[in-house]
């Protein structure tokens, strides 16, 4: 949940000093720099957690990524004079939302900048992983294609299929719209149902039991933030409820899914494939995933545009200016965020 409210809470800060953790694109750290005292981060290499600790102790902003893990006991650590930290995306889950809260340090995200690029991703890992898209690259790349036959790679249609959406957000709006075109349809699982005039639109479908959901339909895609409630939401016998043709799409969390009991289902062919973008303990993956051939792989790239990253870092600039000046940020994560 995001408050765009702009009264002034908080003092102007006039020069804010703004630690950036990873390399972003030349022109947002460019921008920061002429904007801000900003020390930005042009090695792309995760930071080590005495260096975070460091520059928290120094810094009145902290621009972190996904791959910071900024807990409880780094946050106590932290000056009194660091005030903001202005996440690089959407989801917060690697930061101590409680710590930051009790300390009196803003937390803002960059919600809505990526929903289209993650929403094509997630149709491009429905397409692939059912038609047998990276399968039939090997083929070719091998030189071991004989080529066309009847019965070769021979995959599944999409159309007509019953798609599963968890987390109806924005990213599930907009796969939603995009399965439509491809003759899907859509139901999906939210704590909350969505109006029914949206509902009509997407002609979506709602599943106030999970469980339910999860033994009608062909292809599940995840879309839920990973948070206290969705840890783990996708267990062995969430697993075992979805039928042996079932295709899992993640490119949401990878601690949404257990990986061992989707990496069980899928050898013992109670799955017919995943398509997956986010991992559990990333960069590492699974070794029984990496043989498997009916799991297509991709590195975390579900955001992975060059106007989806420009977009990111003209949003956590205009939260920090917007707190700069004494307002009170648009993106601010508040109590109960998911």
């Amino acid at each position: 949940m995001n408050m765009p409210e702009t009264r002034r809470p908080n003092p102007k800060v006039a020069n804010p000093r703004v630690f950036v953790t990873r390399e972003l694109t030349d022109a947002v750290m460019d921008r920061m720099e002429q904007l801000f005292e900003t020390t930005n981060n042009r090695v792309d290499i995760d930071l080590s957690r005495d260096q975070l600790r460091a520059a928290l102790q120094e810094c009145d902003v902290l621009v972190p990524t996904v791959t910071d893990e900024i807990d409880a006991a780094l946050i106590e650590a932290a000056g009194s004079q660091l005030k903001l930290i202005a996440n690089y995306g959407a989801g917060v889950n690697h930061i101590d939302l409680k710590a930051a809260r009790a300390r009196g340090i803003i937390v803002t995200n960059t919600p809505g900048v990526l929903t289209e690029d993650t929403a094509d991703m997630t149709m491009a890992l429905i397409l692939s992983v059912p038609r047998r898209l990276a399968e039939g690259e090997k083929l070719v790349r091998s030189g071991q294609w004989t080529g066309w036959s009847p019965g070769g790679m021979l995959g599944h249609r999409i159309g007509g299929k019953a798609l599963g959406i968890i987390g109806m957000g924005r990213i599930g709006q907009a796969v939603a719209l995009r399965a439509r075109a491809f003759g899907l349809s859509v139901h999906y699982h939210n704590r909350h149902r969505l109006p029914a005039i949206l509902e009509a639109q997407l002609a979506a479908t709602w599943h106030g039991d999970l469980d339910e959901m999860l033994g009608s339909i062909d292809i599940l895609t995840i879309h839920t933030p990973l948070n206290a409630d969705s840890k783990g939401l996708i267990d062995a016998r969430r697993i075992a409820l979805l039928r042996p043709h079932v295709y899992l799409i993640n490119a949401a969390r990878g601690g949404i899914v257990d990986e061992d009991a989707l990496t069980g289902a899928l050898e013992a062919g109670n799955l017919a494939g995943a398509g997956l973008d986010v991992w559990k303990h990333e960069p590492q993956i699974d070794p029984r995933l990496l043989a498997l051939p009916n799991v297509v792989m991709l590195p975390h790239m579900g955001s992975a545009t060059f106007e989806g990253r420009m977009a990111t870092g003209d949003r956590v600039i205009q939260n920090i200016r917007m707190w700069a000046d004494g307002h009170r940020p648009q993106d601010q994560v508040l109590e109960g965020w998911a």
